[in-house]
Order: C-alpha cells, then structure tokens, then sequence
C-alpha cells in the first residue's frame, strides 16, 4: 500500500517507516525540514516531501495518492496545543476523505472512564473523535506508557529509578498502569493499514502486565541490578509539583513532564483487548515488561536508539542570519580560529562527539550552572545528551541544542532551544591548513529580541573569552591528543 507518515520525524513515526517499508509498503514522509531525515536509514527507500501538518494546502498535497495516512503528530511543546491538534487533524480527516485514502490510522492515549481529563488527555481523545466522525475508516489506536529506548516516558522511569535511592512519591505512584512495549506499538500500527474498510473504531493496546508506578520502578531495579530503592508515598506532591521534580532530576522538561503525569494520576489500563479479533499478538506473544526493559536497556548500551523523544523539535527551523542576506536588526557573533597541526579528520572527530558525556570542553561549571537555571524557568537543560557518543544527526537533540546543519567533515551547526531573549547559533568548523595541519574555525551567533536581548549578551560577554576560548583551545588540544 502507499502510506504517508506525519510525523516521520518524531519518537514513533522514526520507527513506523522503516517497519512499514519492511512490511513492503510505499512511504511517503512529510517534514517541515526533510534535511532532518537525511542522516535516517531509511531515507533513500522514502519519498519526503516537505509540509506543514497546520497547513491545509500542504496536507493536501501530502496526502493525493495516498492509500493510508498515518498521523502521529502532536504539538506538545505549544501553549496553543489544543487549538493547533484539533485544526490539523481536521485537516488531515478532511484531505483525506476528499483524496480516497482507504484508511487513517492515529496512535493516542488510554482514556480513563468517569474522570475529568487533563488537557493533554483531552486533546488526544478528540483528535481521535475528529478522525472517527470523518468519512475515512479511522483505526484509533490507544496506548498508556510505552517503553522502549528513548521514549519520555522510559527516560523519565530511568532516570526517577537510578539516581534516587530515595524518593518521596505522590499517591499516584499506586495507580494501575499498563504498559506496552514499543515493539508491540509498532506491530499494531503496522497492521493496522490492512484493517478491512468496516473496522471504523477506537482500540485499546497494552502489554499483558498490569502494574502500578511503583512495581514499574521495583522491576526496573531487579532488571538494571541497582538496589532497591526507598520510596514513601505522600498525599501532598500535585501533578504540577511532581513534574517540576521530573524537570530538575530527568533529562525529561517540564514541558513533557506535565503531561506525562497528568496521564498517570489516572489508572490507565485497557477497557478491552478487541484488537486481537482483527490484528494477531506478534509471534511468541505481547512483550511482557521485564523484558521490553531489557531490550531498551540493552538499546542504550549498544548506543543504538534509533529515535528519541527529544527528536521532535519544540519549534521550526530558523534560518541562520548571515551577512549577505541579513537585513536588518541587530546580529552579535563571536568568531574565533585557531591553526593546528592536528589533521582535519582529527579534529573533526572531537568536533561531532562534542556534548553528552563529552561534555562542551570548557568552563563545565558555568555550562551546568545555566543549564540548572534553563530547567527552572522550564527549558531543556543541559541533560538531553545524544543518541550516539560519536556520530551525529541533524534533526537530533544535543543537550539544549539542536543540530540544524552537518557537512561532513567540514562544519556542524547548533541552534539553541534554551529559554533567550533572542535566537543563537553555534557553528563548529575545520578545513585543511594551506602550511599543513588544519584551520578550526568556530562562531557563536545571537540575534536578540528586545532590550532583553541586548541586556542577555553584554551580560555574558565578559565570560566568551573562559567559554568560548577555552573550547578554541581544548577542542584542538583534544584533537593534538588523538
């Protein structure tokens, strides 16, 4: 079948493609930036197309030809997210109906019975309510925790579990969970496409483990061989205090965190298991949860995680300003260069391993102090890292950047995703020296908004040279090691 993915580019639409294209379907795959897909696997067996899902224009063109539309999009990160959710799956039900897609399929949320739904819960629901009421068969496929290497909800039991030895929990913690792992997600989906034109409904997926938040976090101990961990349940931590608790000791924002949680106050566990009548468990049965953490675990040691949830950027592409086309406003840099004898390879190779457990060769204070004071006013942080120690993606998050540019092995650019009064860039480059050894070149670029913005970058200004200096002078020392 011909299936077009949107949201090709985030957690789970990362890894639908490449089992729809083994399953032997035709993808297409829509981006707002295709260069994010570029370094994928899969990228050569696609065909990318560049849209917009809150654009109509751009849905439509997306969708014309189609057979299945695949929508696993979700604007988490927007003050607006209802409003923009609801308009773009409105876009996609209707585009579809008036192109003769067969079928829509949508990966949502458990949603609990007799209670008042968070916002984020909500939402989702009524995605899946829109797509169910449009004329295209819709498969509306609901899901409460994932787990599988990378997914928020893994890192942020991940991180809870391993650097707490003891913890004080709010009540939550002894709700009904049923999770599911990402492997048993993605056959669902997969299958899903086959459905035949008179299955028009929502279902609920799940493992076969029941569990509490609790027992999740015991057997991700037993599992990870840490020792067991003190917990004390307390009635007063609200959904929004515990997550600014997830925000300070995860990787996992704010941001993410809120809806996370606000998910878990409710026993999320499946009404039913109807999918078994159209779509078969995979062979040797649903993944139980002992093992879905293995696999993750596992994923991670090999550093092969294929996607992240931190691979959705929380906002579009901006074009870096430069000098022949800036027309305007006021533009800040830092240039710095420095000759070395170490071969440009060398010194391309510190460059693309920069951050993460790397760390930013410079200053480490300074770069986790800001970090802390970027997660406190609900920013990412500093503790993104990478998917891999020593390659990089674009597209991908790396700490509070994200890498917009990659010219292998020449230059790596960074677009920052803190909380600025402004925009800001950091470009890392190398190139053969005309008298041998390299050139390593490197500029910091911030363009600010407001008095704030002017008020931020003379602020700092007296600190570039212990930054940025110092990572003139350790990157190429590092390279000179190698």
């Amino acid at each position: 079948m011909r299936c077009v993915v949107f949201g090709a580019t985030g957690y789970i639409g990362g890894r639908v493609v490449p089992a729809l294209l083994d399953a032997g379907h035709e993808v297409r795959v829509v981006a707002r930036t295709p260069d994010k897909l570029q370094d994928a696997a899969w990228r050569d067996r696609v065909e990318a197309v560049r849209g917009d899902v809150t654009s109509a224009d751009d849905v439509r063109a997306a969708i014309e030809g189609q057979d299945v539309a695949y929508y696993l999009v979700h604007s988490l990160n927007r003050h607006d997210f209802v409003d923009v959710d609801r308009a773009a799956a409105q876009a996609v039900a209707d585009a579809a109906a008036e192109h003769g897609v067969k079928r829509i399929v949508y990966l949502g949320g458990i949603v609990p019975d007799g209670t008042q739904l968070s916002a984020h819960l909500a939402s989702r629901a009524e995605v899946g309510r829109i797509f169910l009421a449009g004329r295209v068969p819709a498969a509306v496929l609901q899901a409460a925790v994932i787990i599988g290497s990378g997914s928020a909800s893994f890192e942020m039991l991940r991180y809870l579990t391993e650097r707490l030895p003891a913890m004080i929990t709010p009540r939550w913690v002894r709700n009904r969970i049923q999770p599911i792992a990402v492997r048993d997600v993605l056959h669902y989906l997969v299958h899903a496409a086959s459905l035949p034109p008179d299955v028009d409904r929502a279902f609920d997926i799940g493992g076969p483990d029941v569990l509490t938040y609790l027992d999740m976090m015991r057997r991700y101990t037993v599992v990870s061989g840490l020792p067991r961990r003190l917990v004390l349940p307390v009635p007063v931590l609200t959904p929004w205090l515990s997550a600014q608790w997830v925000n300070l000791v995860t990787p996992v924002p704010g941001s993410i965190a809120v809806p996370l949680i606000e998910s878990l106050v409710h026993e999320v566990v499946c009404h039913e298991h109807d999918i078994a009548r159209h779509i078969p468990d995979p062979d040797g049965g649903l993944t139980h949860y002992e093992e879905a953490l293995e696999l993750a675990l596992a994923r991670i040691a090999r550093a092969d995680v294929p996607t992240r949830w931190s691979d959705a950027s929380a906002q579009p592409a901006d074009p870096l300003p430069t000098d022949p086309d800036w027309a305007g406003g006021s533009l800040y840099e830092d240039v710095r260069e420095h000759r070395s004898d170490a071969a440009p390879q060398q010194v391309w190779q510190v460059i693309e391993a920069i951050g993460g457990e790397h760390g930013w060769y410079s200053f480490p204070l300074a770069w986790a102090v800001r970090g802390w004071a970027d997660r406190l006013v609900g920013g990412v942080g500093l503790r993104r890292g990478r998917r891999d120690p020593r390659r990089l993606h674009v597209g991908e998050a790396l700490d509070w950047w994200r890498v917009e540019s990659l010219d292998r092995p020449r230059l790596l650019r960074l677009r920052a995703e803190m909380k600025l009064p402004g925009r800001a860039w950091l470009e890392l480059g190398v190139e053969p020296s005309v008298d041998g050894g390299s050139l390593y070149r490197q500029r910091a670029v911030f363009q600010p908004h407001g008095l704030a913005g002017h008020v931020y970058w003379k602020a700092i200004s007296p600190f570039h040279d212990l930054v940025f200096g110092g990572m003139v002078r350790n990157i190429t020392g590092a390279a000179r090691s190698r």
